[in-house]
């Protein structure tokens, strides 16, 4: 895995130096970092009702559950969409150059004020840019401790941007990957109907949020029974 990554990162960035933050790289990117999935013994079956693929641009929020999901969430990126994550990641060998010159958006989460103002500039871009953005609205690994609480910084980049909200819901892969077997069996990655902020204010962000924690939570159940 390891490799793959490495060689994955390499082919990345030469593919970024010829066009440097290009809006589709990331969606590129992620559909050979989805092909490990087979090495990691998984079938991965991704879910993209209509009425999602026609609803570019908009904040893809997904459950984030462990290392592994680079390997596997990938395989639902969609064009035209970039993630968010820490500035410290591009200080990673070959991983984290192919991070930023894919176009994905780094933040310092150390620094309130930065993050707080990164929310606009990201709101910006999906404006200006058409861009969708891919957010983990927990802001950690569950490791098995089921959906966590969300954070609101995805629902009020949506709300800035007036865009919609679409969950995205992984099954479960805690202690379902054993790297001395073949076949870790089936993951289902399914998008839910798109979430219209249309209308709503600040005070609303919350209450959305909840809402839509509990729609995720009840469809990965769902997916869950399906997959076992």
């Amino acid at each position: 895995m390891t490799f793959a990554i490495v060689i994955i990162s390499i082919c990345s960035i030469l593919l970024c130096l010829i066009r440097p933050f290009h809006r589709n790289n990331v969606y590129h990117t992620a559909k050979f970092l989805g092909k490990v999935s087979y090495l990691l013994g998984l079938e991965v079956e991704v879910r993209v009702p209509e009425s999602v693929a026609n609803a570019s641009p908009a904040v893809f929020i997904c459950n984030h559950q462990n290392s592994y999901d680079i390997f596997t969430v990938s395989n639902a990126v969609l064009p035209s969409t970039v993630s968010v994550g820490k500035k410290s990641l591009k200080w990673i060998p070959f991983f984290g150059q192919m991070y930023w010159l894919t176009g994905n958006i780094l933040i310092d989460r150390k620094n309130t004020s930065k993050a707080i103002n990164t929310i606009a500039v990201t709101a910006k871009k999906i404006r200006e840019k058409q861009l969708s953005v891919w957010l983990f609205p927990e802001g950690t690994r569950s490791n098995g401790r089921g959906l966590l609480p969300f954070k609101t910084g995805a629902f009020r980049t949506a709300l800035q941007a007036k865009v919609p909200i679409i969950p995205v819901c992984a099954s479960n892969m805690h202690k379902k990957i054993d790297l001395n077997r073949w076949d870790n069996g089936k993951i289902i990655i399914e998008f839910l109907e798109p979430i219209s902020m249309e209308g709503l204010t600040k005070d609303d962000i919350r209450s959305v949020a909840n809402t839509t924690r509990d729609k995720m939570r009840d469809k990965i159940a769902q997916i869950d029974k399906e997959v076992a």
